[in-house]
């Protein structure tokens, strides 16, 4: 956990619902979240979920899920077809396999994003590049390796990581509880 993360802990504790609940800490000198997947490894299945915490998705979980291990591929990487609507396109997607994926300096033709939901095996992790911190530059290398399973989302995704995001989520989220 990063920024402030005791406090979740603290008021989670070790289990919520019934779910057990572990914990792993960024170092002093913060991780990325390549690197904080490295240092909770040892706490994860083998094949796991990875889900932006500053993300609220309409998505089938299961579905991705199981699409993905029918996959045989190492990891996953859910997209949306967004040509600019809602923040840059960084992926080129075929229908199966994300085949580039540049969050930095996407290219004119990308047309699909990323949309918050990944799944990595443990060995995609392991074999990664070790000076590598940030998970984009892992999606990146596993796109261009061919290695990267691609499912698509079919609603737009709702974040918070700006105040005008955060009201417009928030504005979202009540019009779900009226209905």
């Amino acid at each position: 956990m990063g920024y402030r993360g005791e406090l979740i802990e603290a008021r989670i504790g070790p289990s919520c619902e019934g779910i057990a609940v572990a914990y792993s800490y960024d170092s002093p000198a913060l991780d990325g979240t390549l690197g904080a997947i490295r240092r909770a490894l040892p706490l994860l299945p083998r094949r796991f979920l990875v889900l932006y915490g500053d993300t609220y998705l309409r998505i089938d979980y299961r579905a991705a899920a199981a699409a993905w291990e029918a996959s045989g591929l190492p990891a996953m990487m859910t997209v949306l077809r967004n040509e600019g609507r809602w923040d840059s396109s960084n992926a080129d997607f075929d229908g199966a396999r994300v085949l580039a994926y540049d969050k930095r300096d996407p290219t004119a033709a990308m047309a699909w994003i990323d949309y918050g939901l990944g799944a990595l095996d443990a060995c995609a992790v392991e074999g990664a590049d070790p000076a590598l911190r940030d998970l984009a530059d892992l999606y990146h290398a596993l796109a261009a390796r061919g290695e990267l399973f691609g499912f698509a989302a079919s609603e737009r995704f709702h974040e918070i990581g700006t105040p005008a995001a955060l009201a417009e989520t928030d504005r979202f989220l009540r019009g779900l509880a009226r209905a």
